[in-house]
């Protein structure tokens, strides 16, 4: 899995935390925001990281610019068709620029010690054409949040499968519940909502091979299901959910408003905060289908763009960014999982509460299945699915043909394209 270091790579090896040998370099990163208030913000995660390496290296200034998950792609992409790349973008996908040329490897930045830190599902999820190019920065794992309180005052259990969740949610609408069940496809992140409802059908974005089957007969009887016995019944409250985004629903989870949602563990600490109480189990499945095998998991990106010319200092940067103090540091903050074994195994072994806490999470992430991100095709289909999706739920909407045009301009997209 360890590229062969270059010797602009080797340079960075070699450079530490020391000197980068260079003078008055300036790195332009580009963040996606993981808060839930400007008192969290990743901007005031990035500028501490920041002013922290450049007191190590006067030579080298850390210029930050944090935009939200709705933005941050766009922006990125703009940028790179302006000619105006930065020199890292941490966002949610990376082959399209890999294939394009724009990217350096991995291999040409990282020192080999941080380079075999990767856990090697996160580093081949990385690749393109046999070589990495996306640098995991932060995972999670998805689960069904269940509301206790709201659960006893209903007299449910945390539900197994389709029939049962919805039966739930039926009873928390009864006892008044504002969402029973919040199903945010809404642009922030409904790729991430879809994928999961997917996998508990008994299929996904690809087969086994990658190819793309997004009108599969399972997933077109999923989305008929989530229309006709969830949404149609008026189960998921009051905002459509083409209208409800993620950070909109973990809120209401938060102010008590949802009965259950799919989260990831982030939720934890907004949760907790509120005063909360709930639970969490793994995501119901369809009848027949095996609920652990419905595991999701997500893994953001780091892609660092030649177009500056800056390796050495990039590299040196990105040894400092994944060391174990600040791996540990980004992923206690945010209630993400570690992406580095170093850091995981610590969290695993630590004894604290919130280490704790996010062990079920950690323990999913080895099997769980990952978003097609090598194919260059699946970023324009990642924002196809955010426009689209919520369209299929209406109640004029069509599953079939939704998910059979999304399904004809991916096979196009890939048909262009040459994936790894």
């Amino acid at each position: 899995m360890i590229a062969v270091v270059s010797a602009t790579g080797m340079t960075a090896v070699l450079g530490g935390c020391g000197t980068t040998g260079s003078s008055d370099v300036t790195l332009r990163l580009v963040a996606a925001d993981y808060g839930d208030s400007a008192a969290n913000s990743s901007q005031k995660y990035w500028d501490k990281l920041a002013r922290a390496y450049e007191a190590k290296h006067s030579d080298v200034k850390v210029d930050v610019t944090v935009y939200s998950w709705n933005d941050v792609d766009r922006k990125v992409k703009d940028m790179v068709a302006a000619g105006k790349a930065p020199d890292l973008a941490q966002i949610g996908s990376y082959a399209d620029y890999a294939a394009a040329g724009k990217l350096y490897e991995a291999g040409e930045l990282l020192s080999i010690p941080v380079q075999a830190d990767f856990p090697s599902q996160l580093a081949e999820a990385g690749q393109w054409n046999h070589a990495q190019y996306g640098i995991p920065f932060a995972a999670s794992t998805r689960v069904l949040f269940y509301n206790k309180t709201l659960f006893t005052e209903a007299g449910i259990t945390p539900p197994t499968t389709w029939k049962e969740l919805a039966a739930d949610a039926q009873a928390l609408k009864e006892h008044g519940v504002k969402y029973p069940y919040a199903l945010p496809l809404g642009p922030e992140e409904a790729q991430a909502e879809t994928m999961q409802w997917l996998l508990s059908g008994g299929s996904g974005y690809t087969d086994d091979i990658g190819t793309y089957t997004i009108d599969s007969a399972q997933n077109i009887d999923t989305f008929t299901w989530l229309k006709d016995e969830l949404v149609g019944k008026g189960l998921t409250g009051p905002t459509a959910p083409g209208k409800l985004n993620r950070a909109t629903a973990f809120a209401a989870f938060a102010d008590g408003q949802v009965g259950m949602l799919n989260g990831h563990p982030t939720l934890i600490k907004q949760a907790e905060k509120k005063g909360v109480k709930f639970g969490t189990v793994p995501m119901p499945a369809r009848a027949g289908q095996t609920a652990t095998t419905a595991s999701m998991g997500v893994t953001d990106w780091m892609a660092a763009f030649r177009q500056n010319g800056h390796a050495e200092q990039v590299g040196d940067f990105l040894d400092y960014v994944y060391n174990e103090k600040n791996v540990l540091d980004f992923s206690r903050e945010y209630g993400l999982l570690p992406v580095t074994t170093s850091a995981s195994q610590t969290m695993t072994d630590s004894p604290t509460a919130q280490d704790k806490q996010l062990l079920p999470f950690l323990e999913q992430l080895p099997t769980s299945e990952l978003y097609p991100a090598g194919k260059t095709s699946w970023a324009a289909i990642s924002a196809d699915v955010k426009k689209q999706i919520g369209t299929v739920v209406t109640s004029t909407g069509d599953p079939t043909a939704v998910l059979t045009r999304i399904q004809s301009e991916a096979a196009a997209a890939d048909s262009r394209t040459t994936t790894g």
